[in-house]
């Protein structure tokens, strides 16, 4: 089964590919298993790493392992304001307005960014989280400014397990924070042991959402 699903990722990064492709990486196992594949295919391809100001310390020196170990083009983006900036203008949002930090911190630092590229690779997968469970493998994504690139999402419908099958197949380290009991792995402050043992995401935002804003944004068209 892992034999075939990689057969079919493969195919679709092949078909996909480009010259100005990207991947977004928060360093999760799907993203790290994606990634592993893309760079076989484009070793300098941008891995694009949103650097919020409040990840867990773990998930930066995991981020740095990797890069060193695979040589990335490791493209890190930061928001305008500092977390520090931040809280003394508007307060601790992640606590009274998670989707305003949301928004400045991962949505609007990406978006611009994402203005550069043709076509968008992803790590999401259907089997994250009931928000997710439409996902398109190859969808057409429209930024806030009318551009639109393809969004790629080769691992849409892998099972957990063969994630990390393959990761284990390759002698991949996953990031430490998953033997703590952590499914799912965003900001320190927003993230949280699964509520729900059957919903990997349930530990996030304190169950009150279940997307930071990035992948709800998208169009079907064209």
């Amino acid at each position: 089964m892992l034999t075939e699903l990689v057969a079919q990722a493969d195919r679709v990064i092949e078909h996909n590919l480009s010259a100005d492709a990207c991947i977004t990486a928060s360093f999760q196992a799907e993203c790290v298993a994606l990634l592993h594949m893309l760079l076989a295919r484009q070793p300098n391809i941008p891995v694009i790493f949103l650097e919020t100001g409040y990840h867990f310390p773990e998930t930066l020196a995991y981020r740095d392992r990797i890069a060193s170990d695979w040589n990335l083009n490791l493209i890190t983006l930061t928001p305008k304001l500092t977390v520090a900036e931040q809280e003394s203008r508007f307060g601790i949002l992640h606590q009274t307005q998670p989707d305003r930090c949301c928004a400045m911190r991962k949505v609007e630092p990406l978006f611009a960014e994402l203005e550069k590229y043709d076509a968008w690779f992803t790590g999401l997968r259907r089997e994250q989280s009931k928000s997710r469970a439409e996902l398109q493998v190859v969808d057409t994504f429209a930024l806030p400014g009318g551009r639109r690139l393809r969004k790629i999402s080769p691992l849409a419908d892998w099972p957990t397990q063969f994630v990390w099958a393959y990761l284990s197949e390759h002698n991949i380290p996953l990031l430490p924070l998953y033997d703590e009991g952590y499914t799912s792995i965003g900001c320190a402050p927003c993230t949280a042991l699964p509520l729900d043992p059957d919903d990997p995401r349930s530990g996030r935002w304190s169950g009150r959402k279940l997307e930071c804003g990035i992948h709800l944004q998208h169009d079907h068209a064209g």
